[in-house]
């Protein structure tokens, strides 16, 4: 059973406080930054608070925008990701909007705290027992069986801190407010406890960009030993993707990158780039795909080395990069950069490759030449 990809999202000041101690809620964001996570609500399949957030921040987790609920609806899903909470005790206000306002709803709760969810919440929404206690693998599996794939967390520190210390998140981003609470009593981002490696594991950076005036940042936590391991092999086929990236007709609406499809046994069997033979849409795993027959027996089990992330999305065609090779058979993925929000927001097409089976590696020393061609689109400024 595949589990959703896990991304905690957060907003934090200068010194790592989520709040301050007044009784109003203390915003780090502003309207920009709303919108960012907006997008990113309108990109999951659910979206997940605990209860002490629950009560606290009294949230709806709507997607605020009819444009991108319009859109979600027209891709087949319902116009609200799935509202998910987490409490021992089962202890919830049925007035509280989180109840009230749009979305299917599911509860995840111990054996003990079932009763009293069910007897408060009826038929607002789904309770499941996982136990004794809260055991979030659990929690991740039965969402998994249910089609979540994406998993947006916002919330609170209590669950982030959970998460990251089990080694189950997959993505962390972090806003950070140009302020500083100064109070030793506020509220922050993560408590104290064993993390996966140690303080000396350091999270690798997949992005940074300024957004009104908080900077976003995206991390890729390091969990030792969870991910697929890249050879001398895969770092001289995705040095080749790379290049040819910089083949691509300049674009200043989609990213360049280069593909290379490899058979098990280390034979190139294709490789193609962005708008190959001047088509504007053409991605370069696409590309590369077309060149083999559908019978082409040793694509089963072929690596596909793609020097940016492989699609979860477009619009230019029905279907994008990452399904094209699950039901190419592909048995594995190496990529160098995971893609950038410039075009599309939440963008995971790692987690739609790893629901389908497939092992993907990341080489993110060859991040940089991956960028090479892309510099005018993630760095403006640097070329003309």
């Amino acid at each position: 059973m595949s589990r959703p990809h896990v991304l905690l999202s957060a907003a934090v000041s200068l010194d790592g406080c989520l709040d301050d101690t007044g009784p109003e809620r203390l915003l780090l964001s502003g309207p920009e930054d709303f919108d960012r996570v907006d997008a990113l609500r309108a990109a999951s399949d659910a979206v997940l608070v605990g209860a002490g957030t629950l009560r606290a921040d009294r949230p709806r987790l709507l997607v605020n925008s009819e444009l991108r609920r319009a859109r979600r609806v027209e891709e087949g899903r319902p116009a609200f990701p799935l509202k998910v909470t987490v409490s021992a005790s089962g202890a919830f206000d049925p007035a509280d909007p989180f109840w009230t306002t749009g979305g299917d709803r599911l509860v995840y709760t111990t054996d003990k705290g079932a009763g009293p969810a069910r007897d408060r919440l009826g038929a607002a929404a789904e309770v499941v027992a996982l136990g004794p206690a809260v055991d979030w693998a659990a929690l991740l599996d039965d969402l998994g069986g249910r089609g979540v794939r994406r998993l947006m967390v916002e919330g609170g520190a209590r669950v982030h801190t959970q998460l990251l210390r089990l080694g189950l998140a997959d993505e962390l981003r972090l806003a950070v407010a140009p302020t500083v609470v100064g109070e030793p009593d506020a509220p922050r981002l993560f408590g104290p406890g064993a993390y996966p490696g140690g303080p000396r594991s350091r999270m690798r950076v997949l992005g940074t960009e300024q957004v009104g005036d908080v900077i976003v940042t995206r991390y890729a936590p390091t969990v030792p030993g969870t991910a697929a391991r890249a050879t001398p092999a895969d770092r001289h086929w995705l040095r080749i993707a790379c290049d040819l990236a910089t083949l691509c007709p300049p674009s200043r609406t989609a990213f360049s990158v280069g593909a290379v499809v490899v058979a098990a046994d280390g034979t190139e069997l294709a490789r193609g780039y962005s708008r190959e033979g001047g088509d504007p849409t053409v991605h370069a795993e696409e590309a590369a795909l077309a060149k083999l027959g559908s019978d082409e027996p040793r694509l089963a089990g072929a690596t596909v080395y793609s020097s940016l992330e492989p699609c979860a999305r477009r619009a230019s065609r029905p279907k994008p990069c990452a399904r094209l090779i699950v039901e190419a058979g592909a048995g594995r993925v190496v990529t160098a950069w995971r893609e950038p929000d410039t075009f599309v927001p939440g963008a995971d097409g790692i987690g739609v490759l790893a629901a389908a089976g497939i092992a993907v590696a990341e080489v993110p020393e060859l991040a940089e030449a991956a960028m090479i061609p892309n510099n005018h689109l993630v760095n403006p400024g640097t070329h003309k």
